[in-house]
């Protein structure tokens, strides 16, 4: 289904803008995906670290739409929104095919360790769990992708060194979640 984006296309830094087709594939992975992924939980997570800028949450579609806008400002950040994305260069820890970041946000197949849910999911998705398929699904199955990088950011803030860091914050729009709320 094609949308049309305003808010949702502010610059993100020095990246540019997102692409219509990156935002249409949020938008339709959030319609279908399991509403666990965005509850709440007893966990310092994105939503954590995030609610000064996007909440505070007042539901279950609110909290779909802060995701969105969690994945659009970082898939900027990480990747420029290049679902082939390799790995950080400048980067010294990224030189084992478990370090290396790959796909639009940059997750690299070490992050498997924060939660067994992680690994069912590349297990389902791609029928093995090692690293080196990690980076070809994550590359190459956006759903995949996508629907990885949202479970894991409810397990860490730590792994995206621009969530760490709060850089993406002051980037992150109000007005872009009210516009994913209104497609969702």
């Amino acid at each position: 289904m094609s949308r049309t984006f305003a808010a949702c296309k502010n610059r993100v830094k020095n990246r540019g803008r997102a692409p219509d087709s990156f935002l249409n594939e949020l938008v339709d992975w959030a319609r279908n995906a399991p509403d666990e992924i965005f509850a709440a939980n007893p966990i310092y997570d994105i939503y954590s670290s995030v609610v000064a800028q996007l909440g505070p949450w007042r539901d279950l579609k609110h909290r779909k739409a802060a995701m969105l806008e969690v994945l659009r400002v970082l898939g900027g950040f990480e990747s420029s929104w290049d679902w082939g994305e390799g790995v950080d260069t400048g980067n010294p820890a990224s030189n084992t095919p478990c370090t290396e970041e790959a796909g639009i946000f940059q997750c690299s197949g070490n992050s498997i360790s924060f939660d067994a849910s992680l690994q069912e999911l590349l297990m389902t998705a791609a029928g093995t769990v090692d690293c080196k398929t990690f980076q070809i699904e994550t590359k190459t199955n956006h759903l995949f992708a996508i629907g990885y990088c949202a479970r894991l950011i409810r397990f860490t803030v730590k792994h995206h060194g621009p969530i760490k860091r709060k850089e993406i914050n002051e980037w992150l729009r109000k007005d872009a979640v009210s516009e994913f709320e209104s497609f969702l």
